[in-house]
């Protein structure tokens, strides 16, 4: 797969994260998946590529931090619009051990608008090499803003870019499975890279195997698909290939949030600087390894050197 362009551009919404540090402490952070996704990319190419983020957040002094984090590190804010009227959502994240659940407060988030006027979604997309979304990206939207974003994303493909869709299924964010069903679908048929985690298709789609999870996204005309599995085999499909890429023993395992957001980082950034599939599947295991060995969704900046994506 080639891209017309080195610029990255993710989709979705961040979030003040209250992530667990031990003790009864929570430190605040800045974290959602596409967010994490865009900000691992960042670091990793390492200013051999335009990581921008389309978003909405408020106008108030965390969103200010926010933007000014954001520049600090790198990334493009170009496409982030701001309202005086709402803000930025929140979630705490809940540990059983290394596993999580969250909470959130999400219902005046400025994000949920991100989608509402084409003119400005078409014009954040233009001349992107690589956009990516989710699953999550698309459930806060209202259904006409849906629209809006998988008419944009075809202006975009029109022109050359390759869409990249983590399905990243959150049934609480849905009003039901069919909706689930009936909207996954529509986005699928715009993207050119697809990245589920099995655990979730399981849920929604009951597939048996993450070769079915395979065939039923190579049925509906995704051309490469990496289905994650935890700590399981990756399962790979490119070019009408398959391939099973097992992931590394990882030690030290503190928290897991975030692990497919990271991998999604690695993964993409090989890919856009022309690296094999199979070599970018290993290149976001061991971003996905690294980040659990850390409290909350981002790995540390010290860390980040030795991830980088070689070109």
């Amino acid at each position: 797969m080639t891209f017309n362009s080195l610029i990255t551009v993710a989709i979705g919404e961040a979030m003040v994260e209250l992530a667990p540090v031990g003790g009864g402490l929570y430190r605040r952070g800045i974290a959602g998946d596409t967010f994490n996704t865009a900000w691992h990319m960042a670091q990793a190419l390492a200013g051999r590529a335009r990581v921008g983020y389309v978003s909405g957040v408020g106008q108030d002094a965390i969103s200010d931090a926010f933007l000014a984090e954001l520049v600090a590190d790198g990334l493009d804010v170009s496409g982030i619009g701001r309202d005086a009227s709402r803000t930025m959502g929140l979630y705490l994240i809940e540990l059983d051990g290394v596993e999580r659940r969250f909470h959130y407060w999400r219902s005046t988030s400025a994000a949920k608008l991100l989608a509402s006027d084409t003119d400005v979604l078409t014009a954040a997309l233009k001349g992107a090499g690589l956009i990516h979304l989710s699953g999550i990206t698309v459930a806060i939207l209202a259904p006409q803003d849906r629209a809006r974003l998988i008419a944009a994303l075809r202006v975009a493909r029109a022109a050359g870019a390759r869409v990249s869709f983590d399905p990243n299924i959150r049934p609480k964010l849905w009003s039901s499975v069919d909706e689930i069903r009936d909207t996954i679908p529509r986005f699928l048929a715009v993207a050119d890279i697809a990245l589920p985690s099995f655990d979730d298709e399981v849920a929604v789609w009951a597939d048996t195997s993450p070769q079915a999870t395979l065939a039923r996204f190579a049925a509906a005309g995704v051309g490469e698909v990496v289905v994650k599995n935890g700590a399981g085999t990756v399962s790979l499909l490119s070019d009408g290939a398959t391939a099973q890429c097992p992931t590394p023993a990882v030690s030290g395992i503190v928290d897991t949030t975030g692990a497919g957001d990271a991998f999604n980082a690695g993964y993409l950034s090989a890919r856009l600087l022309g690296h094999a599939p199979e070599w970018a599947v290993a290149h976001g295991q061991m971003f996905a390894g690294e980040v659990i060995r850390h409290f909350g969704a981002r790995i540390p900046k010290p860390s980040i050197p030795q991830l980088q994506t070689p070109a």
